[in-house]
C-alpha cells in the first residue's frame, strides 16, 4: 500500500489520496426530509394522544434504543413508529393507526430518489482518479434500490452497506480497495457517523452539512482534528482534491 505522502518532485509532502468514501442518504441524495414527512404523518395520527414534541421525543428514544436489535432505516423506523403507538395508546392501537404507519413505511421504500445537487459532477469527476466507493449504512435492499435509480453506479469501484460505521469499519474497508486509512478520505453529512469515526481510523474526512440531519447523527465538530475539512456543497470536492492532494 501507499504511503500517505508522495514524495515525487511535483508535489514533495502533499498527501497521497488513494481511495474515497462516500456517504450515500443527505449526502449523495435527499433522505431525511423523506422521514420527517413520515414522522409528521405519525404525529398527526397520534395527536389524540400526545402532542406532537412528546410523541417525537419518545419516537427519538425508541428509536435509538432499537438500533442495537433491528439497525438503521427504514424497516427500524416502522417498527419503532408501532412502539410508540403501543406506548401512547395503552397497547390498543386503533387498526386504521397500524395500516396507516405501514402504509407510511412503505411510502418511505417507494419515493424516487433525488439527487443532492452536485453530487452527481463529483463522484463522476473524482471516478477514475482514484477508487471511488459508496460506503453506507441501512436497510440493504432500500439502498440498492436508490442506488439502481441514481445513476451513480457505474462510477463507483465499489459498494459497501454495513451495520454501523465506526473506526474498525472504515480501516477494513479501505484496506479492501487497496488503502491505508491514512490515505483514504470518507465525504458525509454525519458528524457521529462519518467524520468522527473516520478521523478516529487516521483517515481525511470532508464534513458536506446538510440543512436536514437525524438528531441521532449530530456530534460535536472536530474542528481542531488536522484531517478535518468542511465544504459548504459536495460540488467543491473535486477542486479540493485536485489543490490539496
Amino acid at each position: 500500500m501507499t504511503s500517505a505522502y508522495s514524495r515525487d518532485g511535483f508535489g514533495y509532502g502533499r498527501p497521497n489520496l488513494a481511495t474515497i468514501g462516500f456517504d450515500a442518504d443527505d449526502t449523495l441524495w435527499q433522505n431525511e426530509k423523506f422521514f420527517r414527512i413520515a414522522q409528521e404523518r405519525f404525529t398527526a395520527l397520534l395527536s389524540d394522544y400526545a402532542e406532537p414534541d412528546i410523541l417525537n421525543k419518545s419516537l427519538l428514544e425508541t428509536e435509538i434504543s432499537n438500533l442495537k436489535l433491528y439497525g438503521f432505516g427504514v424497516k427500524s423506523f416502522i417498527l419503532s413508529m408501532i412502539e410508540t403507538a403501543l406506548h401512547f395508546t395503552g397497547h390498543h392501537v386503533p387498526e386504521e393507526i397500524v395500516n396507516e404507519i405501514l402504509e407510511t413505511g412503505k411510502e418511505l421504500k417507494s419515493y424516487p430518489v433525488e439527487l443532492i445537487p452536485g453530487a452527481r459532477e463529483a463522484v463522476e469527476r473524482l471516478a477514475g482518479s482514484v477508487n471511488v466507493i459508496l460506503l453506507s449504512k441501512g436497510d440493504l435492499f432500500d439502498q440498492e434500490r436508490k442506488l439502481a435509480q441514481s445513476g451513480l453506479v457505474e462510477f463507483f469501484d465499489g459498494v459497501e452497506i454495513v451495520s454501523d460505521k465506526t473506526s474498525e469499519v472504515y480501516v477494513k474497508v479501505f484496506e479492501k480497495y487497496g488503502a491505508c486509512a491514512d490515505n483514504a478520505m470518507m465525504v458525509g453529512n454525519s458528524l457521529k457517523s462519518d467524520i468522527v469515526p473516520a478521523l478516529s481510523a487516521g483517515s481525511w474526512a470532508v464534513f458536506v452539512p446538510h440543512e436536514l440531519t437525524w438528531e441521532y447523527e449530530h456530534a460535536e465538530l472536530p474542528s481542531d482534528a488536522p484531517r478535518f475539512i468542511q465544504l459548504p456543497c459536495i460540488g467543491e470536492l473535486p477542486e479540493l482534491v485536485a489543490e490539496q492532494f
